[in-house]
């Protein structure tokens, strides 16, 4: 289990290189490891030396005389040695067994833990720039793939390693000549095959982004498969994902070709290897040079070797894939995170709620034009702000920048005269209740989603909260209750009950700033205006920002900001503005069905106008 140390709030510190990040693990289970490694280094000795066993049963076996009974005791010391070498391979091997079914699991939990803590980190343009699937599926690829790296280092490395070194040993003893020849073939094998499997590393790596690719295509289309039936998309969405298939097929056979072209070269080693080391053998058998027990043993170690060093390649095929599976998602979640707390960041704390932007310029990428540039607005305690402008006017920017979602170029954001980029953003982020347009659920009870308002409150205050929503008549016609699912992002409930739902949790959590942006859009009038008293409640003693395209939603508001291409060029209440006749005067006349349009045409402005 984690100590409270570990799930602490400070990202972890993952190193961004493969090996090395797999070598950071290393330090939480080194006990465990280390030990396994010596029971894998008894295992591998005690298997190659059952061959030298065998040759020392043969050995003396020829020279036997006497009774059964003195045969026997003439036996008894290579006897005992080949029953201890297996009961030594038994128990090494089940003590490491052991302790990679208690290590395991765990490292793999550790390391999905880990990545996912750093990940969340990442900013908002982070994860719009990449599939939620996508990153899931690297989540995982990365987790196996470092448990696959360690346990083919520990067993199967090692024990290769150890089989190649006691066996040059023994042939050593047996016939040097032997031993210089399996030397020299062993060196040149593991070499060429390391250069070849380090060749492999680059394909395997283009193999697991593209699988991580088609993954997060497949999530993204199950996810919006209600739109492929409305539009009637099926066989299009099948084609669409077979052009992403067949690349990954494409990635894949060139991999598998290139691993093949290895088994070719392995093959072709080991048959030689083989033939030579048996005719060798035969040869200094023959001429007297050496024993039949050395010969059995010569012939029984050169079938273990040839076994291992076939496996070698494979090995290290599957190794530089891990590798490989490991450096891509390292490459993609492990980067720089670009909405950092400072080190020397403190928690805000709000008592009035003063929101002040400070000659602010920002936009969203170093080549992209500036939504805002030099803006200053201030915002006094208790005010309730309407935000009112064309889609792309910067209304929702100037929100986001309040949650500290992106970082500014240049200006201050300042609440309570505390500049937002030197408080920590979770501090930050637990003083503002939001509502977005589109609520964001949990596929987790109803109880808990409208609790993750306040993690620490009673059954009661949920229900309270979601009586003041308007949401507990609905709640308790389910068959479950409170303790309903509601599917994936609230799939299995309507449009309204999910924004019933985003308020009741605003509700709870009960921060003294409160930002909606357009909180009700999903509401029928009805129910809007049932709920409307809840959110005049709600609203009482708390700085609001309300983001509106139904412009009759935020006329009661004490003052509306009027935004058009990053600029505030209007500023005061619903009748004021009226008044003026300016740009809100015309875009209240522009309301469509209550809705803004989504840009000024002149088409429309003539016919409003008219």
């Amino acid at each position: 289990m984690f100590t409270s140390l570990e799930l602490g709030t400070e990202p972890p510190n993952l190193p961004r290189q493969p090996f090395r990040f797999v070598l950071y693990f290393l330090k939480f289970y080194w006990v465990a490891l280390l030990v396994m490694l010596l029971m894998e280094i008894g295992q591998a000795t005690c298997q190659i030396l059952i061959p030298y066993a065998v040759k020392e049963i043969i050995d003396l076996g020829s020279q036997l005389h006497g009774t059964f009974a003195e045969a026997l005791a003439q036996l008894k010391p290579a006897i005992v040695l080949f029953i201890a070498l297996s009961i030594g391979i038994l128990v090494f091997s089940r003590i490491s067994g052991g302790l990679l079914v208690m290590t395991g699991p765990s490292l793999r939990r550790r390391v999905r833990y880990s990545i996912y803590h750093y990940l969340q980190y990442h900013s908002q343009k982070f994860f719009i720039s990449h599939f939620a699937g996508s990153l899931a599926n690297r989540v995982s690829e990365v987790s196996m793939g470092v448990n696959h790296v360690l346990w083919t280092i520990l067993f199967d490395f090692v024990p290769v390693t150890v089989t190649f070194s006691v066996s040059l040993f023994l042939l050593y003893k047996a016939n040097a000549e032997l031993a210089w020849l399996l030397g020299a073939w062993v060196l040149f094998y593991i070499v060429t095959s390391f250069v070849l499997a380090i060749r492999c590393k680059g394909y395997a790596k283009k193999w697991a982004a593209t699988r991580s690719t088609v993954t997060g295509k497949i999530v993204d289309s199950v996810t919006n498969v209600l739109n492929t039936k409305l539009f009637a998309r099926l066989n299009y969405e099948r084609k669409y994902l077979a052009d992403y298939l067949n690349l990954e097929v494409k990635t894949a056979r060139k991999t598998l070709w290139y691993m093949e072209g290895m088994r070719w070269f392995q093959f072709i080693a080991t048959m030689a290897l083989q033939v030579a080391m048996i005719i060798m053998a035969m040869h200094f058998w023959i001429t007297g040079k050496m024993s039949v027990g050395s010969f059995a043993m010569v012939t029984s170690l050169a079938l273990l070797i040839i076994n291992e060093a076939r496996g070698l390649s494979r090995r290290f095929l599957d190794f530089f894939e891990y590798v490989g599976n490991v450096a891509d998602g390292v490459s993609i979640i492990v980067r720089p995170h670009e909405v950092v707390d400072l080190s020397a960041a403190k928690p805000i704390v709000v008592k009035e709620g003063k929101v002040e932007y400070d000659h602010v310029t920002f936009k969203y990428d170093d080549k992209a034009k500036p939504v805002f540039s030099n803006l200053s607005v201030t915002i006094e305690p208790g005010q309730r702000i309407g935000l009112v402008g064309f889609s792309g006017s910067g209304k929702t920017s100037f929100v986001n920048l309040i949650l500290r979602m992106y970082d500014l170029q240049s200006g201050m954001i300042r609440i309570d005269g505390q500049d937002i980029s030197q408080c920590t953003q979770d501090s930050l982020r637990e003083q503002i209740s939001m509502i977005p347009q589109e609520p964001m659920l949990f596929h987790r009870s109803l109880m808990d989603n409208i609790r993750y308002g306040s993690i620490g409150a009673t059954d009661d205050d949920v229900i309270a909260a979601a009586k003041a929503a308007r949401a507990h008549e609905f709640i308790m016609e389910l068959p479950e209750k409170y303790e309903s699912l509601v599917g994936e992002r609230g799939v299995k409930l309507s449009g309204g009950q999910r924004q019933r739902i985003a308020i009741a949790r605003a509700i709870l959590k009960n921060a003294p700033i409160l930002m909606l942006d357009e909180a009700t859009s999903s509401l029928d009038s009805v129910t809007e205006k049932a709920i409307q008293s809840s959110l005049e409640t709600l609203m009482k003693n708390r700085t609001v920002i309300v983001v509106a395209h139904r412009l009759s939603t935020i006329s009661y508001l004490d003052r509306i900001l009027v935004f058009h291409q990053g600029e505030v060029i209007e500023d005061g209440n619903h009748d004021e503005l009226l008044r003026r006749n300016g740009h809100y005067a015309r875009l209240w006349r522009m309301q469509v069905g209550g809705f803004l349009p989504e840009s000024e045409t002149p088409s429309v402005v003539t016919e409003r106008e008219a």
